[in-house]
């Protein structure tokens, strides 16, 4: 009968000295290229891919290029009848290559505009995710500083029960401690009420 009530007691005890299992609360994590991705329809894909390409260093190289080849052919065409050129564009209006180029910047505009516009999205759709992440990382930490303030307690109780002797120095880092771990608490429980 007393192994019973023993059994019963230490069952009791042990359940008082476990903590609860940590849950994870909200969604998995997710990738922010991936949700992004998912997003955009066939034609925001295009503007995305134009606006990549235009504003890199090959166009630009492509541009310079195609600018000194016309220029230039049709300056030297112009310029020296000798040489029997025909000029296509001749120098100094380029009349073609001033309507060209303008109509090319005219369609390039808009759709660069729309995927700055969707790189945008992409960049608030990362910042969302990056703040849920933080947000599960500080529940974690303070899961971890709860755990380790109730093993804190535990051995001190422990310590108590064995009448273990504890110098004043261990006491003080122990309480120091303890009341750090307080303020943590207190602090985060006051800025999510006032959050």
């Amino acid at each position: 009968m007393a192994d019973a009530s023993n059994t019963d007691r230490t069952a009791d005890l042990w359940k008082r000295l476990k903590l609860k299992p940590f849950k994870r609360t909200g969604s998995p994590v997710k990738n922010a290229n991936e949700v992004h991705n998912s997003q955009l329809s066939p034609l925001d894909k295009f503007a995305m891919k134009i606006t990549d390409k235009v504003g890199s260093m090959g166009f630009f190289i492509i541009i310079l290029v195609w600018t000194i080849v016309w220029c230039g052919y049709n300056i030297i065409a112009t310029e020296f009848p000798g040489l029997h050129w025909a000029a296509f564009d001749p120098f100094p209006a380029f009349v073609a290559y001033l309507l060209m180029s303008n109509v090319i910047q005219i369609l390039l505009m808009p759709l660069i505009m729309v995927g700055q516009n969707l790189q945008g999205r992409h960049s608030e759709i990362r910042a969302e995710l990056d703040f849920e992440i933080n947000k599960k990382a500080e529940q974690e930490v303070m899961a971890i500083l709860h755990n380790l303030e109730h093993n804190t307690d535990l051995l001190i109780q422990l310590m108590k029960h064995q009448d273990c002797r504890i110098s004043d120095e261990e006491l003080r880092a122990l309480t120091a401690e303890k009341d750090l771990a307080d303020k943590i608490g207190r602090a985060d429980g006051g800025a999510t009420q006032g959050g």
